[in-house]
């Protein structure tokens, strides 16, 4: 079981994140992109590069800052005096995982550089179209106090990302456990556990997961229901859809089921949607978001009974 094997490996690094490490396992399986959202000193560096070394992927780290160039994100040309030719020196976005750190601190002209790779997987530099390594995830973080020096992430942006994880403070009996094997020197970092072929073979053996109508139309009634919502400017998406069919997909087959059940949607309806959901400032005032919006949407949209 892969999910099993990362969250013991992983263990030897970090401590209390067993759902976060399911869904960033479940966003790879499916091919999609996630935003870490906590303050500093959570470990989501941490986190990010011993999930990239469990499943022996090529990862790297890029701080944005708000002087950073798309050149320095995707690469750029030089001349090469030894050959007379130009070439192209490759930016870190050519790895497999790629730790976007403080997304939002970079222009929005840096952050649109991300798009193309996030979407069509490939960069364009010069005119000339190069694709990125497979599979390849980004792993963007957020910091949500910090207000100045910051750009707002453009909504088409964030549509992209498959699902947005918060990640808060440990329990208090898991944040002692880490102090303890800090004290102890307990902590080393994780090791490859998972072949390239057994995640590819994970990939083809979740898109055969069966889905049922019912399950369709409930997926289907979950995103339509937070488009007709008042308090609510814009719902989710289409891709938001696409995006819970996919990840209860892999859901189901790391529970190992060969069918999708309510629950597994239910589970993810708000890491996958909430993001994507704008809600009307006058309600923003009063504490609701798009966590908000989706937990009651869940609680209103009938179950289908299989």
């Amino acid at each position: 079981m892969i999910l099993k094997k990362i969250k013991a490996e992983i263990g030897k690094a970090i401590v209390g994140m067993d759902d976060v490490i399911e869904l960033m396992t479940i966003a790879i399986i499916s091919n999609g992109h996630v935003l870490l959202e906590g303050v500093p000193g959570i470990a989501k560096t941490t986190l990010s590069k011993n999930f990239a070394q469990t499943i022996g992927l090529k990862f790297s780290r890029i701080q944005m800052t708000p002087d950073i160039l798309p050149a320095d994100i995707i690469g750029h040309t030089f001349y090469d005096m030894r050959t007379g030719e130009f070439k192209i020196r490759k930016g870190p976005i050519f790895a497999n995982v790629v730790l976007v750190d403080e997304i939002n601190r970079a222009s929005p002209k840096t952050q649109s550089a991300l798009l193309e790779a996030m979407e069509e997987r490939q960069v364009t530099i010069e005119g000339l179209p190069l694709k990125l390594p497979e599979p390849f995830i980004v792993l963007a973080t957020m910091n949500p106090v910090e207000m100045e020096g910051v750009y707002e992430l453009p909504t088409a942006q964030i549509d992209r990302f498959m699902m947005k994880i918060d990640l808060t403070y440990l329990p208090e009996e898991s944040e002692k456990a880490m102090l303890r094997m800090k004290s102890l020197g307990q902590f080393s970092e994780a090791n490859q556990v998972v072949l390239g072929s057994e995640l590819a073979r994970a990939r083809r053996e979740a898109m055969r997961v069966h889905v049922s109508e019912a399950a369709i139309d409930y997926i289907y009634a979950i995103v339509k229901e937070t488009r007709l919502d008042e308090r609510v400017i814009l719902g989710a998406s289409p891709r938001a859809g696409e995006h819970l069919l996919y990840t209860a997909k892999v859901k189901a087959y790391l529970e190992g089921r060969s069918y999708v059940i309510p629950d597994d949607v239910k589970w993810l309806a708000i890491p996958v949607i909430s993001h994507r959901i704008i809600v009307k400032p006058e309600y923003e005032v009063d504490g609701i978001d798009g966590k908000t919006i989706v937990r009651e949407v869940l609680e209103r949209v009938e179950v289908p009974m299989e």
